[in-house]
Formats: structure tokens, sequence, C-alpha cells
């Protein structure tokens, strides 16, 4: 753990705040050091951390949609700090991070969460992942398992019988997207105040919270958003048979956190726990695709019991 603070006073929060490319968009979490780093692969990343506490460190990755940020894991950040190392970054394309006009893929954000666990000191962390994340993660922990203790994965992409587009469908799409003028009047329509709200609401069992809301328009506003986006509403960011590619080899420990969700489906989750035993699942009734929102103590507290586990050699599952 002291490689992990050691991170966070080598690039404490007063030069990423000083920084011009952050300064139209506001810290996603409060009263947490700031730091934005450049990683070989990944390039420009910016993460919000905190180094208190006990305990093997936290990784959390915020979902993939139009426009998410560090903001969707506040929660768990918040329950987190003081308690464990907890890191959270904006993944490159998103947020205060790089957003390029460049190829964004499953490996590039597999190779961003290895470098960023390196960059922390290299040990292992418990990462826990939002929906389409939770496919990165799971590449990741199979390129280099020994830089992951575990792996939650909140309401998973890959998991249901429908298959995203993908191949020549995949990038006629895409190119179709990029067209200036239509690609971006979609994507205006899809930052607007309706269309967010609208969005973020499949993920709540009730209303989403106004600030979520808020940030999530600023954050859809800033150049170049479009970008990553882009990849992700063509297809480009899903693994094809994600549970026979990715799922099912993973040789961590795996916890699924899932109820209803109306983006995601789970046809699949019980092939997986039958076909791996390194993942066990835990229903969070009453909630949709972000439940450390709308019931954040039993999320909490099946994360804490799943990690006590892994940490003590007892069963995952």
């Amino acid at each position: 753990m002291s490689s992990f603070r050691s991170v966070a006073n080598r690039c404490g929060g007063s030069d990423a705040r000083a920084s011009a490319m952050t300064a139209p968009l506001p810290a996603a979490i409060a009263n947490a050091d700031e730091c934005r780093l450049a990683l070989p692969t990944a390039g420009e990343v910016f993460c919000y951390r905190d180094g208190a506490g006990d305990g093997m460190p936290v990784l959390l990755l915020h979902s993939i949609n139009a426009a998410p940020s560090a903001a969707e894991v506040r929660p768990l950040f918040d329950a987190l700090r003081g308690r464990r190392p907890v890191l959270a970054p904006d993944l490159p394309g998103f947020g205060r991070s790089g957003r390029p006009d460049r190829d964004y893929s499953p490996t590039y954000y597999s190779a961003f969460i290895r470098e960023l666990i390196q960059h922390a000191g290299g040990g292992p962390m418990h990462v826990v992942a939002l929906s389409t994340s939770s496919e990165f993660a799971a590449r990741a922990a199979l390129e280099a398992p020994d830089l992951i203790a575990s792996l939650t994965a909140v309401s998973p992409t890959g998991l249901g019988l429908r298959s995203p587009p993908s191949g020549m469908t995949s990038e006629r799409i895409h190119r179709f997207l990029r067209t200036p003028l239509l690609g971006r009047a979609l994507f205006r329509l899809l930052r607007s105040g309706p269309s967010v709200r609208f969005f973020l609401g499949l993920a709540f069992a009730g209303a989403p919270p106004a600030d979520l809301v808020q940030y999530a328009r600023r954050t859809a506003a800033q150049p170049g958003a479009w970008h990553a986006p882009f990849h992700f509403l063509s297809g480009k960011l899903f693994t094809p048979d994600a549970v026979g590619t990715l799922y099912r080899k993973v040789a961590v420990p795996a916890l699924v956190l899932y109820d209803t969700d109306p983006n995601v489906s789970f046809e699949r989750l019980d092939e997986l726990l039958q076909d791996n035993a390194h993942w066990s699942a835990t229903r969070i009734p009453g909630t949709r695709g972000l439940p450390h929102f709308d019931r954040p103590q039993p999320t909490q507290e099946a994360l804490q019991d799943f990690w006590a586990r892994c940490e003590t050699g007892g069963s995952a599952s």
C-alpha cells in the first residue's frame, strides 16, 4: 500500500486543477486528491484518489455511454475513502481525461487498466467495473491476473443472448456516426437535457440524481466528447461472445452484482456460474444498473463480504 500512497503524493491535485484542459469541467468527486497521468498506451488520464485506510486498494471503473465519468462511482468512492486506498479514473475519452480522435477498442481499455494499476504501485487491486467496463476488466484479468485481486462486475454487459453489432456492420455504423453533420447532430440530441435524464433514468429505480444529470450534460459538452461514445454506439467496444471469450476464462475471484436492467440482460449468468467456479453472483433487489446509488448499504455489504473472503483465502463463491 505504500507504493499506492506514494503515487498520490507524486501527482497531487494542484497540477491537475491548474490544467487549462480541466478548467471547464468541475470535479466529479469532491474533496479527493486529483491526478493527471500520462500512460504509455492510454495517454492522458485523469484520476480521483484517496490513499488513506488499510487493506487492499480498490479501482473503480465507470460505465461506457454517451456521457459517463467518475461521477458514476462517487457513492462507492465516498463509502471507501479512509477505509481502503481507492482510485477512480475518468476512462480515456471521457470526463477530464484526454479525448483524442483515435481508435477506442476493448484491447485499448484493457491496456489502460493494466497500465493504471502498474502506475499505482503494481500490486494487486480489487476492481469494481460498471456495465461495459466489466468486459474490459475481465480482459485485463486474463492478460495480467497478478494485477487484479478480484473483479466485481456491476450489471455487466455480455451476459445476454442478444449480440451487439460487430464486424462490417459495426464499421458501417461507425462511419455513419463520424459523418460531421449527421453524427454531430445526433450527439447533440444525445447530450440534451431530456435525453440524458431519460437514459440515466433507465439505470435508477426512481428519478436520477439532478447533480448526476447535470454533470453528465457538462461532460458530454467537452471538446471531442463524441469520439469514444461513437465507438460504443457502433458496437466496437463490445467483445463478441463475452461469456466464452472473456468471463468463462477469468481465473481470479469474481462477483456479479445485478438485479433488473433495461439496457442489459443476464440470460447466460447461470451458465457462467456453472462453468466457472471463480464467479459468484449477488442480486440487489429493487435496483437497476447502478445499485450503489439506489441501495448503497446492501451493495457495500456485498462488496465488503466478497473482499473479506478473497483476502482471507476463503471461497469467494
